[in-house]
Formats: structure tokens, C-alpha cells, sequence
């Protein structure tokens, strides 16, 4: 590895309600195809892509990120777009990381139906100027888009969080689709109970 190389760091932003291990599995296939030197999760405080969708409270969520990527060394969990004015524009948070990152190359991670969506996200050309996408794809490579830095990743993880909001809230468990720790927290906090 050159040592002068810029560091490679992947902003993987979301509500994450919550994290589960779809999240993690992702995190972790990008940074191996990739090279990336650390993913940052960056939970927001309600997504402007979907409005009344978030059900816990941001600190659990920020809190279950941080339980969830706790024994991850290349995975911070980062509270910016939490304590950030809303809304949390993509933008927004990419060209805060630039920032704050001056010398790092950075990209984004998202799925494939955020992928297709993108061009009707706020200022999404200001984003495409600043990241290169990480794009899990479930059914194909996803479609290029010229001038846009975009690379497939093949493969899907099961894990659903609003399946998993959906089997908490009818007082089964998630435990197979959480981190034990998260799954823990969401059981003493009582999250996601109708």
C-alpha cells in the first residue's frame, strides 16, 4: 500500500432503524472491493426520501450504530447529519466530509433503487462532483449515468430493516437479522413495540 496515497473513505449515510446486518455486510463487501480505508455511517435525523418512516429516536439510532460497528476498526459512526440543520441533503453531508477530509478521496455508499431515485435528489450533481458511488446492486449491474463515478457491487444481504421494525413491533424477535448488542439495546429501551 503506497503510503502517500490519498485515504480512501466511503460515506454510508441512512436512518439505519435500525442497523442490522444487511448494513454491515455491505459495508463490509465495499471495503473490500474497494480498498477503502473507513466506512463512516452517517444515520440522519429523518431522511428527506422518506418522510415519517423513522420510528426510534436518533441518539438509539446513532447509539446502535456505534454498538453495531463497535469491533469494526475501519467503521466510525458519525453523528453529523443528526446535529446537522435539516434536512440531510446528500450534498449537504459530502461536501462537509470534503471538508473536513481535504486530502481523502471519498465515495458513497447506497443501494440500487437509491441509485435509480438520485436524479431526483436535492442537487445531485453537486454530489456526483465530489464522490464516487459504491451501488449494491440486487438484480444486475445498475445503469451508468455519464459523468457519474459508479461501482456495482454484486450481491444482497436479506436483511430488511422495516421487516425487522415489523416483527418487533408483533413482540417476535429480530436476533438473526441484528447484532446481538443492538438487539439487546432495542429489548432494554423497548424500540420498535406498537
Amino acid at each position: 500500500m503506497n503510503p502517500d496515497a490519498p485515504r480512501r473513505i466511503a460515506l454510508f449515510g441512512g436512518t439505519f432503524d435500525p442497523i442490522h446486518l444487511g448494513h454491515l455486510e455491505l459495508a463490509t463487501r465495499a471495503r473490500e472491493a474497494l480498498a477503502l480505508d473507513e466506512v463512516r455511517f452517517l444515520p440522519c435525523h429523518t431522511s428527506p426520501h422518506k418522510p415519517g418512516v423513522t420510528s426510534a429516536p436518533p441518539a438509539d439510532r446513532l447509539e446502535m450504530v456505534r454498538l453495531a460497528t463497535r469491533g469494526l476498526p475501519w467503521a466510525t459512526a458519525d453523528d453529523f447529519d443528526l446535529v446537522a440543520p435539516p434536512p440531510a441533503y446528500s450534498y449537504r453531508t459530502a461536501e462537509a466530509m470534503a471538508r473536513r477530509f481535504p486530502a481523502a478521496k471519498l465515495f458513497w455508499i447506497m443501494g440500487a433503487d437509491q441509485w435509480r431515485a438520485l436524479p431526483e435528489w436535492k442537487e445531485p450533481e453537486r454530489l456526483a462532483e465530489l464522490v464516487e458511488f459504491i451501488v449494491a446492486a440486487r438484480d444486475g449491474a445498475p445503469e451508468p449515468r455519464p459523468g457519474w463515478r459508479m461501482h456495482p457491487l454484486a450481491g444482497c444481504h436479506p436483511a430488511s430493516a422495516t421487516a425487522i421494525r415489523r416483527e418487533l413491533a408483533a413482540g417476535r424477535g429480530a436476533d438473526g437479522w441484528l447484532d446481538p448488542a443492538v438487539a439487546e439495546h432495542i429489548s432494554r429501551h423497548r424500540l420498535y413495540i406498537a
